[in-house]
């Protein structure tokens, strides 16, 4: 499609899809912290909360990103 293989749309989808994906969610938990007006601690804990899944998803882009692998 377009010039492009299956492997390297679907890496493409992977690294940018993903992460805008995850952009939109900590909007989501930002807005979702600010509307409970939940303060500097509450913010901290809804954040650690619902974004610490992420957390894994970047550690292993970063880890293959440091190995050298695709």
């Amino acid at each position: 499609m377009f010039g492009y293989s299956e492997e390297q749309i679907a890496a493409f989808g992977l690294s940018f899809g993903v992460g805008g994906f995850m952009l939109y969610m900590l909007f989501i938990i930002g807005h979702l912290a600010w509307e409970s007006k939940a303060g500097k601690f509450g913010t901290f804990v809804i954040f650690l909360g619902l974004a610490f899944g992420m957390t894994g998803f970047v550690a292993k882009y970063l880890i293959q990103w440091a190995i050298g692998i695709k």
